[in-house]
């Protein structure tokens, strides 16, 4: 393959399955135009160290060094930022990622897709109820709300054209969501059932207890989704909502006060919580419409201020043509 593939590998404590990760992927790239970069994630063993020797026998091998452990989503950005290459390809540097996947990847590229995602369908076999029910129930969540239908957003392996991830910033741990930014952006995205491979060296550092962050970022997720370019339509919408229970309360307090004396629905203002209540929801409703306006003015600055626009285009026709023909024409 003529286009310049780079391998992008987030590193955090793996001194061991390095020497074992490097290997293979230039024994099975050897002959093709490719890099690899390896992000050391502030690794607390002699990862660094393993890395820099391997760099300076090959300089195909390329390296960053965080001066701290800021994440994999920051490792992966990172990557993705110092790459050069046509199509990127993501992959864990634990070896349960089979490099021997990355040609499968490549020829599903060649399909047409601009995102490949990696399925690792016969991972957490024998645990089926700590580990593989809630893994389906996750990944299943996603789809549904993102739209992006894969079965396993959480593996690394997956291969992407650079032009609909040279722009995508990442932040938090939002890393497993980057297919999903890519078809926002009119990116296609498919799958391919990929080799899973327990690691021989090391522990791994995810466990159950990401669950509910998983679910936070999903919420922010459909945030973005529907809500990036119109926040007012979210922080207004709730605003009016506001006032609409607002003058609900206002107009039972009211209702409650004109009551004939000795009714039992007969009350004073200072008998129910009903006046602070229309007050409360007032403030409210007030406060996220000015949110919104505010969310609005930053929106446009994000925009406008790096010269972005919130379309991409995949194709032009015909503008160089018509550019010359108004020339020659005058």
């Amino acid at each position: 393959m003529k286009e310049l593939i780079s391998i992008i590998t987030p590193v955090y404590n793996e001194e061991k399955n390095i020497p074992l990760l490097v290997e293979k992927l230039q024994e099975i790239l050897e002959g093709h135009n490719y890099e690899v970069i390896l992000v050391n994630d502030g690794s607390r063993d002699k990862s660094w160290d393993v890395i820099r020797g391997f760099c300076a026998q090959n300089p195909r091998l390329k390296a960053v060094n965080f001066k701290k452990n800021f994440g994999q989503t920051a490792a992966i950005n990172a990557g993705i930022q110092e790459a050069s290459g046509d199509i990127l390809i993501l992959i864990d540097s634990d070896l349960e990622n089979d490099p021997a996947d990355i040609f499968a990847l490549l020829a599903k590229l060649e399909e047409g897709y601009d995102v490949v995602s990696g399925w690792r369908k016969n991972r957490w076999q024998g645990k089926w109820l700590t580990r593989k029910l809630p893994s389906m129930t996750a990944n299943r969540l996603i789809s549904w709300v993102s739209g992006v239908r894969l079965h396993d957003y959480g593996c690394t392996l997956k291969a992407y054209r650079r032009s609909v991830i040279e722009d995508v910033r990442l932040y938090g741990e939002m890393h497993r969501f980057i297919p999903v930014y890519c078809s926002w952006w009119g990116g296609r995205v498919g799958e391919i059932e990929v080799n899973y491979q327990p690691r021989q060296f090391g522990k791994s550092n995810y466990g159950l207890f990401r669950t509910y962050k998983v679910i936070l970022d999903l919420l922010l997720l459909k945030f973005l989704e529907k809500y990036m370019q119109k926040p007012i339509h979210f922080f207004g919408g709730a605003g009016i909502i506001s006032f609409i229970m607002g003058f609900i309360s206002a107009g039972m307090a009211v209702l409650f006060k004109l009551m004939p004396s000795g009714h039992w629905l007969q009350k004073d203002f200072i008998q129910t919580p009903l006046p602070t209540v229309t007050v409360m929801f007032f403030i409210m409703g007030m406060l996220m419409v000015l949110i919104g306006v505010n969310s609005e003015m930053l929106m446009r600055t994000y925009y406008e201020s790096q010269g972005r626009f919130p379309y991409t285009i995949r194709e032009r026709l015909n503008f160089n043509e018509a550019q010359d023909f108004a020339v020659e024409s005058k």
